[in-house]
Formats: C-alpha cells, structure tokens, sequence
C-alpha cells in the first residue's frame, strides 16, 4: 500500500464520520421534533450535543487529506477540487455558527422548561428552520461534492451541482421540520 492509498482512505473514512453523525443528527431532529414531553426530548439532545464532536474531526481530516493528495497528485485550479474546498468551507462555518448555535439555544430552553411537557418555546426550537435547514442542507452540500468529486465536472456542473445539493438540504428541511409532519399513531381505548 503506498502513501496515496492512505491518504485517500483517510479522506473517505473522515467522509464517513462526518455523513454518520449528520445521519444520527438527523435522527435527532426528527425525534425532537416529535418529542411532546422533556423526558422525551432529553435523550435525543444529549445525543445531538455529543455527536456535534465528531464535525471538527472529519473537517480536519477531510481539509488534511485534501489538501496533501492535491499538492502531490492534482492542482488547486481544478473544478472538482476548488469547489468542494469551498464547500468544506461552508460546513466548517455552517455548522456552529448556525447549526451549532441553534442546538445551544434549544438545549437552554430544554433546560428552562423543567419536567413535563414542553413549552411553547421548546416547542418552537425544535422545529426552527435554521436548525433543519443548516443540518439538511449539509447533508445535500456533502451528497454534492462527493458526486463532482467523483464526476469531476467542469466549473458550471460543479457550481451547479453543489447549489441543487443545497438547495435540495434546505427544501427538504422546510418540509421535514414542520410540526404536522409529526403521524401520531391514534391513542388507544381504555380498558
């Protein structure tokens, strides 16, 4: 195995840690919002908050790996490399000052709200769009640059695939994140 080899599963397996915790993010909005009592939402914005830390480390490892295969192997002149560095660069900034924020005020009224059912404040958070819409539109941005990385598009096929990527994240978000999304199953009779 040569150092290429290395590099470039480096790469993928920081790919993965980052798509698998915005998968299991994804989980947790959706439990979230669902979620009708404090008891309810309390594991699942544990969770959020504990896989947040694994952002950082496939950012670092994606920018790391990147950027060595580029200078050895490739050039930084290229579609297919300059805009998914952008693109990495819109995660790495997206992700905590919107996502990341947005998470921290919903983990304070959780907090505030005490045992029982969530108050409307709660309620609200757990459905705001730019909590949805920056771990949604993550998720289609990563989706995008894995296909002009794999495509290797020109610059117009690049820009537009990470923009539909996006903007796919950000529609899908606007419809997931609504409260009525929620099918609650019908209460049963009594005994």
């Amino acid at each position: 195995m040569d150092t290429y080899h290395v590099v470039l599963y480096i790469h993928f397996l920081s790919l993965l840690v980052g798509f698998g915790a915005g998968a299991v993010e994804t989980v947790c909005l959706l439990k979230l919002r669902a979620a009708e009592t404090l008891e309810a939402a309390v594991p699942w914005g544990q969770l959020a908050g504990q896989i947040e830390k694994a952002f950082p480390i496939a950012i670092v490892g994606l920018y790391g790996s990147g950027i060595y295969m580029t200078h050895h192997f490739w050039s930084f002149s290229t579609s297919w490399v300059v805009i998914p560095i952008v693109g990495l660069a819109v995660l790495s900034l997206q992700g905590p000052l919107v996502a990341g924020r947005q998470g921290h005020k919903l983990k304070e009224l959780l907090m505030a709200n005490g045992p029982g059912p969530l108050k409307a404040e709660a309620r609200k958070q757990t459905v705001n769009p730019l909590l949805w819409g920056a771990g949604f539109s993550n998720e289609g941005l990563v989706l995008a640059i894995v296909w002009v990385m794999t495509e290797k598009p020109g610059w117009g096929g690049a820009i537009a695939a990470v923009v539909i990527g996006y903007a796919a994240g950000i529609g899908l978000s606007l419809r997931l994140a609504r409260r009525d999304a929620v099918e609650t199953a019908p209460a049963a009779e009594p005994a």
